[in-house]
């Protein structure tokens, strides 16, 4: 627990520290809150808007687990979905939300090869859209033009794109590769003492046998029905939509006119970015891209309230939520997940 509280302060730090950014650089110290964001109207078209967001968010891992021959109740999917979001938040490229989800998969009977399979799915589709969509924002939308962003980023972009895409072809499509340069990662730690005999032999034996599993995992979602497939890929798409459409229904509710299009769209490529972010939840820089982008669209007034906003719905009240879930099972499963 004292890990996950230096984890939660680092992400509140440079959060406070992208706010700072934005408020002295985009909003030129300007800051107003405004009535018009407690319109009833807006509050219940949010309300909706979560429902759909967190509800597809869960789907889509429900169905991929459909697909894998594995039918956990509503209850865990729920959990999980808070879960993920409060350690996707609190650690470096969001690498802590696969682990937490793999650990609680476990403890409800999905092995660590299927489980690991799911989320990595998971993440695939929704990386396999964003990353189809943002060169082709990047390219249309006039906003972003201005200051040679584009060719500026172009290479860059094209780079991250190929590399992300050659990883997960090689981890879902040829994953025994892997295998042999994780063992002789294992076996340097050995070499140099980091790891006892036992514990070496014993990692070793279950580095093959989940690497396997997560092979034949995924190899048993490709065969586990068209009509899960579909689902879990329909329910990525919605859960991205809804992701997208919260800034628009934001700024359209403090009564400006914007093109659905054009404010999607930055937020498409805000969304992009922060998959490269090293910071938890991308904290920090989300704030200055997000203040960079749509400081266009916006008065200076308008712009950190926006963001904080559109933080608060997306993230921060997910991970208080994901904070009280996952205390609770902690406590009742024993152990944190590593």
């Amino acid at each position: 627990m004292p890990r996950l509280a230096l984890l939660v302060l680092l992400f509140l730090g440079l959060t406070a520290a992208g706010i700072g950014v934005v408020y002295s650089q985009f909003a030129e110290r300007h800051f107003q809150f405004d009535r018009q964001l407690l319109n009833p109207g807006l509050l219940m078209a949010v309300a909706a808007l979560l429902l759909v967001y967190f509800t597809s968010d869960g789907l889509r891992l429900y169905f991929t687990l459909r697909a894998l021959g594995y039918r956990l109740r509503g209850q865990v999917i729920a959990r999980l979905v808070f879960i993920n979001l409060f350690f996707s938040n609190i650690t470096p490229l969001a690498t802590g939300g696969g682990v937490a989800q793999i650990w609680y998969l476990q403890h409800h009977g999905v092995a660590v090869g299927h489980a690991t399979a799911a989320t990595t799915i998971r993440t695939a589709l929704a990386v396999v859209i964003i990353f189809s969509l943002t060169p082709v924002f990047l390219l249309r939308l006039e906003v972003l033009q201005t200051g040679h962003l584009v060719a500026e980023l172009s290479g860059a972009l094209l780079a991250l794109i190929s590399l992300y895409l050659v990883f997960f072809i090689i981890l879902l499509v040829r994953t025994r590769w892997l295998i042999a340069p994780l063992s002789r990662l294992l076996l340097s730690a050995y070499r140099f003492r980091l790891i006892s005999p036992p514990r070496h032999q014993r990692w070793q034996f279950k580095l093959r046998r989940e690497m396997l599993r997560f092979a034949r995992g995924f190899r048993r979602y490709r065969q586990g029905g068209w009509g899960w497939i579909m689902l879990s890929v329909g329910c990525t798409a919605v859960f991205l939509l809804s992701l997208f459409s919260f800034p628009v229904l934001l700024i359209m509710g403090l009564g400006y006119q914007v093109e659905y299009v054009t404010t999607a769209g930055l937020a498409v490529v805000t969304t992009f970015i922060a998959y490269f972010s090293p910071t938890p939840g991308a904290a920090g820089i989300i704030e200055g891209v997000f203040g960079s982008f749509f400081r266009h669209l916006l008065g200076v007034n308008h712009l950190l309230l926006v963001i904080l906003a559109w933080r608060f719905i997306t993230i921060y009240l997910g991970m208080l939520i994901g904070l009280g879930v996952t205390q609770r099972e902690i406590i009742r499963l024993g152990g944190q997940p590593r």
